[in-house]
């Protein structure tokens, strides 16, 4: 159909088949490996996802003239699907997400998760996690990444998906982002967001935090957290608890005792299968009860 044609040419196609060598090098890079700051690698705990009876890998959206590279998994030759937003940590769209991708897709779910970081530079690259906050993570406005996210849904419309039943969930940078979107998108049922910071101080290009926006919040979110995580006390978890509470919002917290930061992290040393492996069966059925 000719309008499909006209919107894929104008927020994204698919990179498969092209000649050009830029995007080629974004197709290989997104999804693939690890970024630097993130090794250690804990191969021996590693999940792999297979692709079988998926349509799994890259596509790019170009948004406000900047091309995002997406990583897009789903059950083969399905449509009207429920869509998940799968939000990184700071490292960028690599492995493991592209993997939590996959493992949405084998439960029937259009899974996206784009690559936020493609304007402020490349997140695999910083070899430690100091210089990967200064020099990338701390110039990503709030702004630009509610506005790419729009993009994404916008495109998840019309390549299959049923944005009627919309979801989010991410990993420590991204567990924030989720409660931020799901703020300011009214379209997203159900949210989970594991270990994402809820307080801290504001800045010009992140004014808020998710406790600042918990009066107005309407879809309920599970929030994933550990009680040795060191960078997100507890006392935080229970602020945001009370004022979802005071603002009738039916959000859930899990906090597990046994967990620090990074539970879910199957390649890294803070990875716990047991508390990452009961999250993720929490996380389904939240977004089975709440997107029906």
């Amino acid at each position: 159909m000719k309008h499909q044609h006209d919107f894929d040419s104008l927020v994204g196609r698919s990179l498969f088949g092209e000649g050009n060598s830029r995007r080629t090098f974004i197709q290989t890079a997104v999804g693939v490996g690890f970024a630097a700051a993130a090794l250690p690698l804990s191969a021996n705990t590693l999940v792999t996802t297979d692709s079988i009876g998926l349509t799994a890998g890259v596509i790019t959206l170009t948004i406000d003239g900047q091309q995002v590279p997406v990583y897009r998994a789903q059950p083969e030759g399905k449509i009207n699907l429920p869509v998940v937003l799968v939000i990184s940590e700071i490292f960028g769209v690599h492995e493991h997400i592209a993997d939590v991708a996959r493992r949405f897709a084998k439960q029937g779910y259009l899974a996206l998760a784009p690559e936020l970081f493609i304007r402020q530079g490349d997140a695999s690259k910083y070899p430690s996690i100091a210089e990967l906050i200064k020099e990338v993570i701390s110039k990503v406005p709030d702004a630009q990444v509610m506005s790419d996210l729009d993009a994404v849904v916008a495109w998840a419309k019309v390549n299959g998906g049923n944005t009627d039943k919309l979801a989010i969930t991410g990993f420590c940078w991204g567990g924030r982002i989720t409660w931020m979107y799901a703020a300011h998108n009214p379209s997203v049922k159900a949210g989970a967001a594991w270990y994402g910071r809820l307080v801290g101080a504001m800045t010009p290009l992140s004014p808020q935090n998710p406790i600042d926006i918990a009066a107005s919040l309407k879809a309920p979110i599970l929030g994933l957290y550990g009680a040795k995580d060191s960078g997100i006390p507890v006392e935080t978890v229970e602020q945001m608890k009370a004022a979802l509470t005071k603002a009738g919002n039916k959000s859930e917290f899990v906090v597990f005792p046994n967990s620090g930061h990074a539970f879910h992290a199957d390649y890294r040393p803070s990875y716990v299968e047991a508390d990452a492996k009961d999250g993720w069966s929490r996380c389904l059925a939240w977004f089975k009860a709440n997107l029906a």
